[in-house]
């Protein structure tokens, strides 16, 4: 079972790693197509903003909300 704060950190890497794909100074021998593809995804993608917004939202009687969606975790 993934917890919360997994899924919250895995959205924020996944982010990280299709901007470091579309950065050539990062990434010199990604191949353009990759970059596209990478730069395509993130037109829509959740940013760390939107995970924020959703956590406040959230209510877990479980965990507080600090703990599940803390930026410790990333």
């Amino acid at each position: 079972m993934t917890l919360p704060f997994e899924r919250y950190r895995a959205v924020i890497s996944t982010e990280r790693f299709l901007l470091e794909l579309c950065d050539p100074k990062k990434t010199p021998k990604v191949p353009k197509d990759i970059r596209r593809q990478a730069a395509h995804l993130l037109r829509h993608y959740p940013t760390v903003f939107d995970m924020d917004t959703v956590a406040q939202r959230e209510n877990s009687s479980i965990v507080p909300r600090y703990q599940v969606f803390s930026k410790e975790f990333l």
